[in-house]
C-alpha cells in the first residue's frame, strides 16, 4: 500500500515518544493535576487534629470528632463504613466496599466493571468485541453509533453520587502496554449533612505494542447531591466532559506469515505490518444533567393520613457529542473511492430531554409516578451531500414526546415495578415496557422474573451518514422501520446453588452492518469499501443462559461463570459464541500476623469458535462476517492480590499461556489479542 513501511523498518525507537497526537495535549497531564489534589486534600484537613473513628475491620480506628452528617447534640460519633454512601441515578444506595474479593479481581480493569461477556483487543481503550448479548434496549431513544468507541463513555446513569461522613478519596491505578498509565482518582466531601459534591478524573494513554496503536482518553466528572433540612426538595447534579482518542491501524497486513506463523523476527510486535498510518478517529462529549424532586405533601410515609407524599419531579440533561475519523494519506483501495481528501468524516449529535412527573407514594399504592418526556434532537453533518443516485440531507432533527409511568410496591415480601409508555409525537419511540418481580424466600434463596419490550428506531448512523468515502453515504431514515424486542427473563439465586438466570429475546428489523463485496472483491481485499446498515426482514430469537457458583473448601475457592447461548435465525446476522465459561481457581488468608490479606489463583477464560464480527475503524463499529471463523483458544491468567488496611494491590499476569498455545488468538478479524504481559496496580480509599 502507498507509504506502508517494509516488514521489520519500524522499531520502537522511530514511534512517538511524546504519546500524544498533532495537535493535542496528554490527558496525563490533567491527571497530575487531580493526583495533587488527593494528595493535599488529606494534608488539608490536619488543620482540625480531632478525626472520627471508624468501625470496620478494614478502615482503622481514629481519634473521634463530630462529622458533618451527625445530628448535632451527640458529643460523639462512631463512623462506620456504612456512613460512606454511594448513590445511583435511580437513587438506589449502597455503600462503600474496602474489602478484597474475586469479584473485585473481575472488576479490576479500564471499564472498572465485569468484562466477563467482552473480549478486549490488543491495546487498553480500544474496542471490545461481544461474546454475550442482551437485546434488551437500555436507552429509551436511538443514541448516536460509533458503539466501538464507547465502552469507555460514560453515560448519565454511569455517574455515581455520594454521601459520606468525611472526606474520602478512590483513587485507581493501573499500567498499560509500553509507554502510559491508567489513573481514575475520585474526590468526594460533604459540606453539610445535606451536601455533598465530588470531583472525578479518568485519564490514561497506552502506546501499545503494535505500530499505529496509541491510544488515550480523559473522563472528567463533578457531581452534587442535595437534600434540604425538612427533606421536601432534593436534586441530583452532575457535569461530565468526555474525550476519547485512538490511532487507527487497520489491523495486520500478512497476519498468517508475520504473526500466526510465530516468526521469531516479529516477537516484537512493532515490527509487524499494519495497514493504515496517520489515521485515527475521536468521541468528545459535554453532559449537563440534573434530577430534582420537591414533595407538595409530606416527608416520611404516610405523613398525611390518607394521602401520603405527592410530588413533584423534573429530570433534565442536555449534551452534545461528535465522532471524527480523520486519515492523512490517501489511500483509497480499502474504504473504496475518495471524494476528498485528506479524509474528515465528522458526525455531530445534540440532545437536549426534559422530563416532567408528578407522583404519589403511600403504604397502599406504593410508589407511581406518571410523567411526560420531550425529546429534542439533532444528528447531523456539515454539509449536504450530491451524488449520482440523489441527495443525502446533512441532519435529521426533531422532537419526540414520549408519556409514560412507574410503580413500585412491595406487599410483604413481594415487590414489583414496572415502568412503561408510548410515543406521542415523534418517529424515535413507539412503545416501551419493564416490569419485574422480586420474591425472597428466607435468607438463602430469591427468585426474579420479569419481561421486556421495546420499539424504536436503531442508532443515527444506521439511519443518515456522510463520508468523504462514496460508498460511506446513506440515507435510510424514510425507509428503516422501528426495531421489536419482546423479553421474558427468571433468574434463581441461591446461597447454596449460586445464580441462574435465563432469557429468551425476539426482535424483528434486527439493524446490522455488513459488507456488500463479492468474490471477487473479498479476494482483491475490498471488504470493507462494501460495508453498508442493514435490517434483517425475519424474526431473530435468542436464548441465553447463565450460571454463576463458587464453591469453597477451607482457604481455596472455585469461582466459575459460564454463559450458553442459541440463535434461532433465517440468516446469519447475530452471530455469538455457544458457550462462554470462566473458571478461577484460588486461594485466600491473612498474612503477617493479619497485617495483609492475600488472594493468589489462576483464571481460565474460553469460548467456543464462531464467525465473530470484523471492526470497521472508519464507522467505529462492528459488521457481520462469515468468511473465517475464531474463538475455541483458551486464556490463562496468574494473579496475586492483597489487601493491606484500606489498600488493594494488584499483580498478574495475563495470557501467560499465548507462548506455547500458538498464535491464533484474535479479537476480530486481523487484530490479535494481547499477548503475555504482567501488569500491576492499586486501589485506595483514604478518609480525611
Amino acid at each position: 500500500m502507498p507509504g506502508q513501511p517494509e516488514a521489520g523498518k519500524l522499531s520502537h525507537i522511530l514511534r512517538n515518544k511524546k504519546g500524544t497526537f498533532a495537535g493535542k495535549k496528554s490527558p496525563m497531564r490533567y491527571c497530575l493535576l487531580i493526583l495533587s489534589a488527593l494528595v493535599l486534600h488529606p494534608a488539608l484537613a490536619q488543620d482540625n487534629p480531632a478525626r472520627p473513628a471508624l468501625q470496620n475491620d478494614s478502615i482503622p480506628p481514629r481519634e473521634k470528632r463530630l462529622p458533618p452528617n451527625v445530628p448535632p447534640g451527640r458529643a460523639e460519633a462512631a463512623i462506620t463504613i456504612k456512613d460512606y454512601k454511594i448513590i445511583t441515578q435511580e437513587r438506589d444506595t449502597t455503600y462503600l466496599d474496602t474489602t478484597l474479593t474475586i469479584q473485585k479481581e473481575y472488576r479490576y480493569n479500564y471499564l472498572r466493571r465485569d468484562d466477563f461477556e467482552l473480549m478486549p483487543f490488543s491495546n487498553v481503550g480500544q474496542p471490545y468485541n461481544r461474546l454475550g448479548v442482551d437485546l434488551n434496549r437500555e436507552s429509551l431513544f436511538p443514541r448516536m453509533g460509533a458503539r466501538a468507541r464507547h465502552y469507555n463513555y460514560m453515560e448519565a446513569s454511569d455517574i455515581r453520587y455520594y454521601n459520606v461522613a468525611t472526606p474520602m478519596t478512590d483513587l485507581f491505578f493501573k499500567t498499560t502496554f509500553e509507554q502510559g498509565q491508567l489513573l481514575d482518582a475520585m474526590l468526594t466531601s460533604n459540606f453539610s449533612r445535606r451536601l455533598n459534591v465530588s470531583i472525578a478524573f479518568k485519564g490514561f494513554r497506552s502506546l501499545g505494542k503494535y505500530q499505529e496503536d496509541e491510544v488515550q482518553s480523559g473522563n472528567f466528572r463533578a457531581t452534587a447531591n442535595y437534600v434540604t433540612r425538612d427533606g421536601r426538595y432534593r436534586f441530583l447534579a452532575h457535569v461530565a466532559a468526555q474525550d476519547i482518542q485512538g490511532q487507527e491501524n487497520g489491523g495486520l497486513l500478512n497476519a498468517p506469515d508475520q504473526f500466526e506463523s510465530g516468526n521469531p523476527d516479529f516477537q516484537d510486535r512493532s515490527r509487524i505490518d499494519v495497514r493504515f498510518s496517520n489515521v485515527q478517529n475521536e468521541l468528545n462529549g459535554k453532559r449537563y444533567f440534573l434530577d430534582h424532586e420537591f414533595r407538595l405533601l409530606g416527608q416520611g410515609a404516610d405523613s398525611i393520613p390518607g394521602m401520603g407524599n405527592l410530588f413533584l419531579r423534573h429530570r433534565f440533561s442536555y449534551e452534545t457529542k461528535w465522532y471524527q475519523y480523520s486519515q492523512n494519506n490517501n489511500t483509497t483501495e480499502y474504504f473504496g473511492d475518495l471524494l476528498v481528501t485528506p479524509v474528515r468524516d465528522q458526525a455531530y449529535l445534540k440532545t437536549f430531554d426534559n422530563r416532567f412527573g408528578v407522583g404519589l407514594e403511600n403504604r397502599w399504592l406504593g410508589r407511581l409516578e406518571g410523567y411526560i418526556t420531550i425529546f429534542d434532537y439533532t444528528y447531523f453533518f456539515n454539509s449536504v451531500l450530491q451524488t449520482g443516485t440523489g441527495t443525502i440531507p446533512n441532519q435529521l432533527p426533531g422532537q419526540q414526546l414520549v408519556s409514560g409511568a412507574a410503580w413500585k410496591k412491595s406487599f410483604g415480601p413481594l415487590t414489583l415495578e414496572a415502568d412503561g409508555g408510548l410515543g406521542l409525537g415523534g418517529d424515535l419511540t413507539d412503545s416501551y415496557l419493564d416490569a419485574s418481580v422480586t420474591l425472597p424466600l428466607g435468607t438463602s434463596l430469591e427468585l426474579h422474573a420479569g419481561i421486556h419490550h421495546s420499539a424504536r428506531k436503531p442508532d443515527f448512523n444506521f439511519l443518515l451518514y456522510q463520508s468523504d468515502y462514496l460508498n460511506y453515504n446513506w440515507d435510510n431514515s424514510g425507509t428503516f422501520e422501528n426495531e421489536q424486542v419482546q423479553s421474558l427473563f427468571g433468574e434463581v439465586r441461591s446461597e447454596w446453588l449460586g445464580s441462574l438466570r435465563a432469557q429468551l429475546s425476539s426482535t424483528d428489523n434486527y439493524s446490522f452492518f455488513r459488507s456488500e463485496a463479492d468474490a471477487d472483491q473479498l479476494a482483491a481485499g475490498e471488504e470493507q469499501a462494501f460495508v453498508r446498515p442493514f435490517q434483517e426482514a425475519g424474526r431473530i430469537t435468542h436464548l441465553r443462559v447463565k450460571y454463576q457458583k463458587e464453591f469453597q473448601l477451607g482457604k481455596w475457592a472455585l469461582n466459575n461463570t459460564l454463559l450458553y447461548q442459541e440463535v434461532d435465525q433465517d440468516a446469519a446476522v447475530l452471530n455469538v459464541p455457544r458457550l462462554v465459561t470462566r473458571n478461577t481457581l484460588y486461594f485466600s488468608s491473612d498474612v503477617f500476623k493479619k497485617a495483609m490479606f492475600l488472594q493468589t489463583g489462576i483464571t481460565f477464560r474460553y469460548f467456543t469458535s464462531y464467525y465473530m464480527d470484523a471492526y470497521n475503524p472508519l464507522l467505529g463499529d462492528f459488521y457481520v462476517q462469515d468468511r473465517e471463523e475464531f474463538g475455541g483458544f483458551p486464556m490463562l491468567d496468574f494473579f496475586i492480590n492483597a489487601r493491606i488496611r484500606q489498600t488493594r494491590i494488584y499483580l498478574k499476569a495475563e495470557h501467560f499461556n499465548s507462548s506455547f498455545s500458538g498464535n491464533n488468538y484474535y479479537s476480530a478479524p486481523d487484530y490479535p489479542y494481547r499477548d503475555f504481559v504482567i501488569r500491576f496496580g492499586l486501589v485506595w480509599n483514604f478518609f480525611s
